[in-house]
């Protein structure tokens, strides 16, 4: 099964996908963009093309819970792909050394991603192999 081409059917771009437990229930969650936004027609649309064909080829075994959302504004990094697409927003990286950074994303290449931090404006180069976790953030200003 490619989910990829299955979104692409209901005009939406493949973000990700994970399978979560939530109060001794498995939830199989699939995350997808689409220029100008996500709206709740969209993943009601992908989740009818994606439901019938899970009932004859399940993407997980046992019960689940089908979910379809937007990843949202602060969402989890997890494949280079992600962070290319996040070139200019801000990032918050944990590396498998414990290292921590909040940082505007400047640059991604094949392997490796530059960051700005937020205090110093010192750039920062990280291989992605190097980092344990990674999520957009939103500066939000009082009013």
């Amino acid at each position: 099964m490619n989910l990829e081409a299955l979104c692409k059917e209901a005009e939406l771009s493949f973000y990700d996908d994970e399978l979560v437990s939530e109060n001794g229930k498995k939830i199989y969650r699939i995350y997808v963009q689409k220029e100008g936004g996500v709206n709740l027609d969209d993943c009601a649309r992908l989740s009818e093309i994606l439901s019938p064909i899970f009932d004859v080829e399940p993407p997980v075994n046992g019960e689940y819970f089908l979910e379809v959302s937007s990843p949202g504004l602060e969402r989890k990094l997890s494949k280079i792909e992600h962070f290319a697409k996040s070139i200019g927003e801000l990032v918050k990286i944990t590396t498998n050394e414990k290292e921590k950074f909040e940082a505007k994303i400047i640059a991604v290449d094949d392997e490796n991603i530059t960051l700005e931090n937020l205090e110093n404006k010192e750039k920062t180069t990280i291989n992605f192999n190097d980092i344990k976790k990674a999520r957009t953030f939103v500066e939000w200003q009082e009013i």
